[in-house]
């Protein structure tokens, strides 16, 4: 199992799609939806020892550092390094990771590190000279010998997914990050629907998923297959006709410890109490389970592929129903453009230029699949 651990709701950036935005979010009408833990403090007091025993009920737990920026708690993090026994994962915004001590950096086998293209559009939305320090800090541990897997993180405001991933595909060429994923900055806030303007995002971000989905292609035929965990994941679900519950396993697959030990679903409404599992005295087998199970998603025919996109949006409904469509017909763009491709990429993989063995990927530590 999966367990996101929020040891801090308090971040050092300011970015445009969170901070800037939630700043003119306070009547989305979602505290009189939900019942908020008002009471959990900002900064995880959750004991240790508690945190043990209950991973301790798991046969291979994997504990995911999360905030706000976790780093901000790297004490923290080393006091649950030394104690606990589990595989250590990270998401962060990447500006603290040369402050981890080698004994600790070479602990965390995975990280999910911010970043939203290309150095433009990085500071843009982050903060001017975040991307450099970024990119200098990750070839610093690369220096210090890091091996794990490093995840870009992006977050997508505009619809040139074709240029921005295909800057972050350089640098995994360069050998700075591993693999890709991809979170549309829609659906999440209920004061920045535009119909007009996201009318033309939709349209053009389709079509430059179709672009990148033509050069992923054209990688393979020359025996790459890159990581672009969006990508990977449709195609696995498609390949071997699985059926998907959410993708991402929030709320049965992948929990989150909130701050006062509290089990959630999902990191991104760790304080609601509407999706509180158990806590940390349940016995993991025991923890509740919540899906996706509103219409429309439970009446679509794409439903066991994308399992309802987002736990927190499916919930929420802060977009009307033609915001929600758009965002829907991204979907559906991308798992039909890789339904498309299927066909070319079993001849590449009968004929050896690839292999199934490719594809493989871990599933549930926070890599979006759904954008």
């Amino acid at each position: 199992m999966h367990f996101h651990i929020i040891l801090t709701e308090v971040c050092n950036l300011k970015c445009k799609y969170c901070y800037e935005k939630s700043m003119d979010e306070f009547d989305n009408g979602l505290d009189k939806k939900w019942d908020y833990d008002l009471d959990a403090p900002w900064e995880s007091v959750v004991n240790i020892e508690k945190i043990k025993k209950f991973l301790e009920k798991d046969e291979n737990p994997t504990l995911i550092f999360y905030g706000g920026e976790p780093l901000m708690k790297l004490d923290k993090i080393k006091i649950l390094i030394d104690n606990i026994n589990a595989k250590f994962y990270i998401q962060s915004n990447g500006l603290f990771l040369k402050n981890i001590p080698e004994k600790y950096l070479h602990k965390i086998d995975k990280m999910l590190i911010s970043i939203d293209g290309d150095k433009e559009r990085t500071d843009y939305n982050r903060g001017k000279g975040v991307y450099d320090a970024v990119i200098n800090n990750i070839k610093n541990i690369r220096e210090k010998g890091y091996i794990g897997e490093i995840v870009a993180r992006m977050t997508i405001s505009f619809p040139d997914i074709y240029e921005q991933v295909g800057h972050i595909i350089k640098l995994i060429e360069q050998g700075i990050f591993d693999s890709i994923h991809w979170q549309l900055d829609a659906g999440f806030y209920k004061n920045d629907f535009n119909l007009k303007n996201f009318t033309k995002f939709t349209n053009e971000y389709n079509n430059s998923i179709n672009k990148l989905l033509d050069f992923w292609i054209e990688k393979m035929r020359k025996g790459k297959v890159l990581k672009i965990y969006p990508f990977i994941g449709i195609f696995d679900t498609l390949y071997y006709n699985k059926s998907s519950k959410l993708p991402c396993g929030a709320g049965y697959a992948n929990y989150t410890i909130t701050t006062t030990g509290k089990i959630s679903a999902c990191p991104i409404i760790n304080s609601a109490r509407n999706f509180y599992c158990g806590d940390l005295d349940t016995d993991i087998k025991d923890l509740k389970q919540i899906h996706c199970v509103e219409e429309p998603c439970n009446q679509c025919n794409y439903y066991e592929i994308c399992g309802g996109r987002c736990l927190y949006s499916h919930y929420a409904k802060l977009w009307p129903k033609e915001g929600e469509k758009l965002i829907c017909k991204t979907i559906i763009n991308l798992i039909e453009g890789i339904k498309k491709r299927i066909p070319e990429i079993k001849k590449l993989i009968n004929s050896k230029i690839i292999s199934e063995k490719n594809f493989e990927y871990e599933k549930y530590f926070g890599p979006e699949i759904i954008p």
